[in-house]
């Protein structure tokens, strides 16, 4: 018996432009999802979705590279195990999908995904459970992307039953965004700066930020700049929280001392088990921290749903940024926290096209 993967590239229209600093955007998001088949179990398919980011080194065509080598480092016998030792077998195939290829997160991704919902839907358990976490987790924020400040304000206004808002920062008009959508909401505002600011910028802006209820600030600066992030956390009384410098868990010793959190992506560090695996340790290492999506369908949010109950923040919109999503199962709960249910393996399913 062997293992059978399927992949198939997907092109979603967003439901309104998003844009960020380090990257324009375009009019959707371009994601790979997978279909696992183990042979053995004719009647059982595992899904997974990868969203490749070229800032991380990915594209749609390195997925269509990696993914087979990755599926030809495990055995369809690699699966066959229990509710007592999935989670240990499952981290040894993460292993050696690292031993494998370096990097590449959303191609690993993409697979281990499929892998965690073919095995819980085989044992009959959510992927939670297969993993020994809970599902009960915080509710989502939602994500504003960079526009001008009247256009920010305006979708703020209309995302008001969302608990927070994150905005875009890092174009020339922050701190009049942050005014605008101030006057429109009340609740905690979280800003992004996706490494575009300078640290002047950030010192200027911190004081404004507190008196607007900003919660926290995530990547002002470069990705290898820690020694100013450093600095910054070093003047500011909000949470610095890494995220392009804290793409895999082997970032996290070096963050120690620099920010006061971290934010995981499942994208970026190879799926919902090295997920969980690199939340756990941050959390050991003293971090707050944040879960956060890349614009993905419902099924990368329900992956990263799994293993939501250890995260501080949670920021798993980005299928509420799309339209057109093909698949179904995940539900927005009336208090913004996504449902899990005891459904087996990730409780999502293709809709009929």
């Amino acid at each position: 018996m062997s293992l059978l993967l399927q992949s198939e590239t997907i092109h979603l229209p967003y439901r309104e432009p998003f844009r960020i600093a380090r990257a324009h955007g375009g009019d959707g998001m371009n994601s790979v999802v997978v279909e696992l088949r183990n042979e053995a179990w004719p009647d059982l398919v595992g899904y997974g979705e990868g969203y490749p980011d070229a800032y991380y080194g990915e594209t749609l065509e390195t997925m269509s590279v990696v993914l087979p080598l990755l599926l030809a480092a495990i055995a369809a016998g690699d699966l066959e195990m229990d509710s007592t030792n999935g989670a240990a077998r499952l981290e040894q195939i993460g292993d050696r999908f690292d031993a494998t290829i370096a990097h590449h997160g959303a191609a690993k991704c993409a697979i281990d995904m499929a892998i965690h919902d073919l095995v819980g839907k085989r044992l009959g358990l959510p992927v939670y459970r297969l993993l020994g976490l809970s599902p009960a987790i915080g509710p989502t924020d939602f994500t504003i992307g960079l526009d001008d400040p009247e256009v920010v304000a305006a979708r703020a206004a209309r995302a008001a039953r969302f608990p927070a808002l994150k905005i875009k920062v890092g174009g020339p008009s922050d701190l009049e965004t942050l005014e605008a959508v101030r006057r429109v909401f009340g609740g905690p505002i979280r800003v992004d700066a996706n490494t575009a600011w300078t640290p002047e910028q950030g010192a200027r802006l911190i004081p404004d930020l507190v008196r607007l209820g900003v919660e926290l600030i995530e990547q002002p600066f470069a990705a290898h700049r820690l020694d100013q992030l450093r600095w910054l956390q070093e003047r500011s009384e909000l949470p610095l929280v890494a995220d392009e410098s804290a793409v895999t868990i082997r970032d996290l010793e070096a963050l120690v001392g620099v920010v006061d959190g971290v934010n995981v992506k499942l994208a970026k560090c190879g799926g919902p088990g090295p997920a969980g695996r690199m939340l756990s340790r941050a959390r050991e290492l003293g971090f707050r921290t944040f879960l956060g999506c890349m614009e993905e369908t419902s099924l990368g949010i329900a992956a990263s749903a799994h293993v939501a109950a250890l995260a501080d923040w949670i920021d798993l919109d980005g299928c509420l940024l799309i339209s057109g999503d093909p698949f179904e199962g995940l539900e927005l709960g009336a208090d913004c926290r996504w449902q899990l249910t005891a459904a087996p393996g990730l409780g999502i399913h293709r809709r009929p096209s």
